[in-house]
């Protein structure tokens, strides 16, 4: 699995990319998590909200995400 955090280094965008690590670890989830800044790229998957989560190419979460919905989500997913 392969989860990306699109952001510009703000510091919700920081946060969600360490919350996101902390779920993967917490659940033993096999995924590599990448923190994505560059605008071009982060324009390519149409948000207008940030932070986003994306997982396998899919947007699945726009804005501030908490412990528990990432989990949700990545649960859901996994």
């Amino acid at each position: 699995m392969e989860i990306k955090v699109l952001g510009t280094g703000c510091a919700t965008c920081k946060a969600l990319y360490n919350t996101v690590q902390e779920v993967v670890k917490d659940l033993g989830i096999e995924a590599t998590v990448i923190k994505e800044e560059d605008l071009l790229k982060i324009m390519g998957y149409n948000v207008l909200s940030l932070p986003a989560l994306v997982v396998d190419e899919k947007v699945v979460a726009k804005g501030p995400q908490s412990y528990d919905k990432v989990k949700s989500i990545l649960t859901g997913i996994k």
